[in-house]
């Protein structure tokens, strides 16, 4: 807001000072020309009437201060005469033309939220006796979604997660992650067994991928004491158990990512860790550990696991996502998801 007002008064500011110097230096130097520079700054954040008064106001110093120097007629003068009009011109159409960004960019957003609101559903707080914290970052600022994918539900099996990541960027990861989040969330209520919810997700992108595109995935489903985890090539999660101890749930038999299993005949495997009272787990995808600072040193998520041990498992996870941000020092250059779950000690 600062800078915004900064830039409204840039425009005069600048003219002054073109006025003052002109004054200071007497006849023989004239700083007139300089006067352009008005409406050329005021196109950077005013419209376009804005613009004009801008060009209007400098044509009127540049008028008066001829007058002052007794160059009213002179050819300099009307060469910066033409010069502030002919610039007045060009900064009202870059004004236009920017507005009209502005405006495109405004719908552009507007369609990416919703299209988030319907693609990327905002997960529950609370998911049966679990807390759920959310982050989500796309690397696509202007877009809001990306190629990451989350989604969790409760069933009459339980709660059950998934989270995953599409290979490649834009408009194609977008839809190869709404195919997979659609077959998760109607396997997710038919399956008895989450490697069955596996084979449902592998089939159904086996009909709309093509060449080696793939998808890792985590699919996981949480019990009383435990979950049950099926890894299709994707960071293992990271388990903070209640007395502070981490560990990551590796699978014994990692699986490949989705869309791959062409490539391997054996079934899809599940494996079993312990979730107890107290207990917080984080899923995650590979743009928050490969996210690098400026000296190409990858972003420390073990290390700066202590964050997530707040009372409030979303604040924690806010945290963890403004340290991760400013471990990179700017905007990120790959979509991160971020899940927390919870289990409150009785």
């Amino acid at each position: 807001m600062r800078s915004l007002r900064i830039l409204r008064w840039l425009p005069f500011v600048v003219m002054l000072g073109v006025v003052l110097t002109d004054l200071l230096a007497g006849e023989n130097l004239v700083f007139l020309p300089l006067l352009t520079l008005g409406p050329a700054f005021a196109s950077v954040s005013g419209g376009v009437r804005r613009t004009a008064a801008v060009g209007a106001v400098g044509l009127a110093l540049c008028v008066l201060m001829a007058v002052y120097n007794d160059l009213l007629f002179t050819f300099e003068n009307n060469l910066t005469v033409v010069s502030i009009v002919g610039v007045t011109a060009a900064s009202m159409l870059a004004s236009r033309l920017r507005l009209r960004r502005e405006r495109e960019l405004a719908s552009v957003r507007q369609v990416a939220e919703a299209a988030q609101r319907v693609l990327l559903r905002p997960v529950p707080r609370r998911a049966g006796d679990l807390q759920v914290a959310l982050s989500y970052t796309s690397a696509a600022a202007e877009a809001q979604i990306g190629g990451d994918l989350y989604e969790i539900v409760t069933t009459p099996h339980g709660v059950r997660l998934l989270i995953g990541d599409v290979q490649g960027k834009g408009l194609a990861a977008v839809e190869t992650a709404a195919w997979v989040l659609g077959a998760f969330r109607e396997a997710a209520y038919d399956e008895a067994d989450p490697a069955d919810i596996g084979e449902r997700l592998e089939a159904s992108l086996a009909r709309h991928l093509g060449g080696e595109q793939f998808v890792t995935a985590i699919v996981a489903e949480i019990h009383e004491t435990e979950m049950t985890l099926v890894n299709f090539g994707h960071p293992a999660p990271l388990l903070i158990r209640a007395d502070g101890t981490l560990s990551t749930a590796e699978p014994p038999d990692p699986g490949l990512p989705l869309g791959l299993g062409a490539l391997e005949s054996a079934a899809v495997k599940t494996h079993r860790v312990p979730f107890g009272s107290g207990d917080r787990i984080l899923f995650f995808t590979d743009g928050v550990i490969e996210a690098r600072n400026g000296r190409g040193e990858f972003y420390p998520l073990e290390a700066r696991a202590w964050l997530l041990r707040r009372d409030d498992p979303q604040a924690g996870l806010d945290a963890l996502r403004a340290d991760l941000v400013q471990h990179t020092g700017g905007p990120l250059l790959d979509d991160a998801a971020m899940l927390l779950l919870h289990r409150p000690a009785e």
